[in-house]
């Protein structure tokens, strides 16, 4: 899958984007049509420990998925990201196996 990064306000290192591409991939396990995705990694400038801002959008044929989650680590959000995304994932494929 094609995984379009930006980081707003710093520079992602290779590690994290390595990681986040090999939590992305793991998506086609569950709807293999996945065009693409954009991903934007955020850190918002506030005391809070949970300043770290992750934006995924899923591109799929017809429709485009949208998660955003703030967590401590961009690993943390990334994961909880991918979650959201998998069971959004899994209720669109039971829509087209009901219609199909």
């Amino acid at each position: 899958m094609k995984v379009n990064v930006q980081s707003v306000n710093f520079n992602a290192d290779r590690k994290l984007i390595d990681f986040l591409q090999n939590r992305m991939d793991k998506l086609e396990t569950f709807y293999d049509k996945v065009i693409s995705s954009d991903v934007y990694l955020k850190v918002q400038n506030t005391s809070a420990k949970e300043n770290k801002i992750v934006e995924i959008m899923l591109n799929v044929p017809g429709d485009k998925f949208m998660v955003k989650k703030q967590c401590k680590t961009f690993e943390e959000a990334i994961d909880s990201a991918r979650g959201s995304l998998e069971r959004k994932l899994i209720k669109r494929k039971e829509k087209l196996r009901v219609h199909a």
